[in-house]
């Protein structure tokens, strides 16, 4: 989120940030929301083993990148992140920009991932994890690329911003108050009790933190990549969902309740802080419907039954139109793979296909070329892949911009 320098009466002391989540009378519908989110998690993190379908994971940090700079304005295509990923950059060199941008977000959300489960409550609630986050995503990109508004000056990575500025109708909290302000913030969100008023809390820190506007660009996305940092390490996401699509999918709500939240008070039946009770409230249920709405949508998805049928229209595109070898011979072997979340030996991989040695090494070749399988050597296990372009058969709707033939 960028912002523009302009005269404003400013903030700086952390009493002004009040309230940091709603009163005690206020909260119990939004604590039902997030016990019916706990519970749709735990379910859905009952139906995937952790560390398993990483084709899957990879295409949701590819997906994560996307939505999260479509929301500021600077997403590439989906093909152009698949084709970043393989270091085939466009001679655009906005294009290529964007590339970088998403490749970086991907890497930055891959690091958090692999360390959350390290981590203690207070690391992922200090202020200096937020600055690690902004340090990581933009020290991986070029300094031509990190020029801020103005083209004179690079945005330094991981650095506090030492101007004033102002965010639409908000004026974020003066420059040299950052500090007392950050702190404030993550000692008191990492002493929310765990459960359901932790969930309030991490969805309360992202606007307050969006709020206090700590760097001068970047403030969108590291918010929501300690949002999802903060979801995954709570054990609530195991890799599989995400509330960034949600955000993306609605927008114009995403910022207009950010925006809500922004107001001061509006008299003695909005709270006694000095921003808004109710806008801080309803910003919360915001939150906690689109995570709600992830898991659900993702559980569906990892349905067995509705899996089996999805791959077989798969298997039969590949077939039919692709012709690139794959045949629909491989349906069983590859609903095994998905139904168990296992790799298989490659010997066993072609006994499940019904061919002769030939052909089943031949299916073994065509299932790999096209990404519907995956392996870690040229003789290694199988195990399910997930690659952009069976995306609309196996997850459809999931991301549908990404959803496209090849």
């Amino acid at each position: 989120m960028g912002a523009k320098s302009q005269k404003f009466q400013l903030f700086d002391s952390p009493e002004q940030m009040e309230p940091l989540l709603p009163g005690e009378h206020r909260v119990g519908p939004l604590l039902e929301q997030a016990g019916d989110l706990i519970r749709a998690a735990d379910q859905l993190a009952g139906m995937c083993q952790p560390g398993a379908l990483a084709g899957l994971r990879t295409l949701l940090r590819s997906m994560n990148s996307y939505y999260s700079n479509k929301i500021e304005g600077q997403h590439t295509l989906p093909l152009e992140i698949e084709q970043a990923l393989r270091n085939d950059y466009s001679t655009d060199d906005d294009k290529a920009r964007r590339q970088r941008l998403a490749v970086a977000h991907m890497a930055t959300e891959q690091g958090l991932e692999s360390r959350w489960a390290g981590w203690s409550t207070a690391d992922v609630w200090s202020p200096l994890m937020v600055c690690d986050i902004h340090q990581d995503l933009f020290a991986r990109l070029p300094e031509g690329d990190r020029l801020l508004p103005g083209g004179n000056h690079p945005l330094q990575p991981g650095a506090l911003r030492t101007r004033q500025v102002s965010v639409g109708r908000h004026a974020a909290p003066a420059a040299d108050s950052l500090a007392a302000f950050l702190a404030r913030w993550g000692s008191f969100y990492s002493q929310a009790r765990r459960g359901e008023m932790q969930v309030l809390a991490i969805a309360a820190a992202h606007h307050r933190l969006a709020w206090i506007h700590p760097f001068p660009d970047g403030n969108g996305r590291v918010a929501r990549l300690h949002t999802h940092l903060l979801l995954g390490h709570l054990g609530l996401t195991n890799g599989l969902w995400s509330p960034l699509r949600g955000f993306a999918r609605t927008h114009e709500t995403y910022y207009a309740r950010l925006a809500a939240a922004d107001e001061a008070r509006a008299g003695d039946l909005d709270g006694r802080g000095n921003l808004s009770e109710r806008g801080l409230e309803q910003w919360i249920g915001y939150v906690l419907e689109q995570c709600l709405d992830q898991v659900r949508f993702m559980s569906a998805m990892l349905d067995l039954p509705g899996m089996k049928e999805r791959i077989a229209a798969c298997l039969s595109f590949e077939q039919n139109v692709v012709r690139q070898g794959v045949r629909t011979e491989a349906l069983r072997a590859l609903h095994y793979l998905f139904a168990t979340q296992a790799e298989l030996e490659r010997a066993d991989f072609k006994a499940m296909l019904g061919l002769g040695e030939r052909l089943a090494t031949a299916q073994v070749a065509a299932l790999l070329k096209r990404g519907l399988v995956e392996t870690d050597s040229p003789y290694g296990k199988l195990r399910f892949g997930v690659p952009q372009h069976a995306l609309r058969f196996y997850f459809p709707r999931l991301w549908p911009e990404a959803e496209a033939g090849g």
